[in-house]
């Protein structure tokens, strides 16, 4: 019996200092939410990082495949809408199909943080695994790239015709301009100075 208190009061301290780390990491993943163009920089860097390893190494190949076709996974839900109105009909908001419907804004079924959070994440673990021979499998490489330029290809092909079918942009491009009526004070203005 004294064996499992024993066994207790050393996994207290050590599940603490985990709670304590987690906490930490967490603080310092919330401060870099409005940091966007940082946190991509940092991403951009780890992934290039990551390519001049593979190539000082010429290997780790499927480690590269399989980073590439999660990659494209997270893609495709970063670019499609939270309801999907080809899957699911919803009470909720759906998007415009016509344009007279009634404006209503686009919302991602991956977020943008959640979408960069798991690319990090992603290159973190393949550059990881590049440490472990056991994940160097020997294959030939220009097969790989073909394939996954094909699958990149094909699938980027059917969510545009997705995005043109429904009329939805995933982008936000500075504020919407909108080309209405001029104001009064504007158009008296322009005579006056004639």
């Amino acid at each position: 019996m004294e064996g499992g208190g024993e066994g207790a009061s050393v996994a207290a301290p050590l599940n603490q200092w985990r709670h304590d780390a987690w906490k930490l990491f967490q603080f310092y993943l919330d401060k870099t939410t409005p940091h966007a163009v940082y946190r991509w920089i940092g991403t951009a860097v780890l992934a290039f990082l990551y390519a001049l390893r593979t190539y000082y190494l010429q290997g780790f190949y499927i480690v590269s495949y399989g980073l590439g076709i999660y990659v494209l996974n997270l893609l495709i839900g970063f670019l499609s809408p939270l309801v999907d109105p080809e899957v699911e009909p919803s009470d909720g908001p759906l998007l415009p199909t016509k344009g007279s419907d009634e404006f209503k804004p686009f919302i991602r079924r991956l977020p943008e943080f959640k979408f960069w959070y798991a690319i990090t994440k992603a290159f973190c673990v393949a550059f990881l695994m590049t440490f472990f021979s056991m994940f160097d499998v020997p294959v030939f490489w220009p097969i790989l790239l073909i394939y996954w330029i094909v699958l990149f290809v094909l699938t980027m092909k059917r969510q545009i015709m997705h995005m043109i079918k429904y009329k939805y942009v995933p982008f936000n491009i500075g504020k919407q301009k909108y080309g209405g009526k001029k104001s009064a004070a504007s158009s008296n203005s322009s005579s006056r100075g004639d």
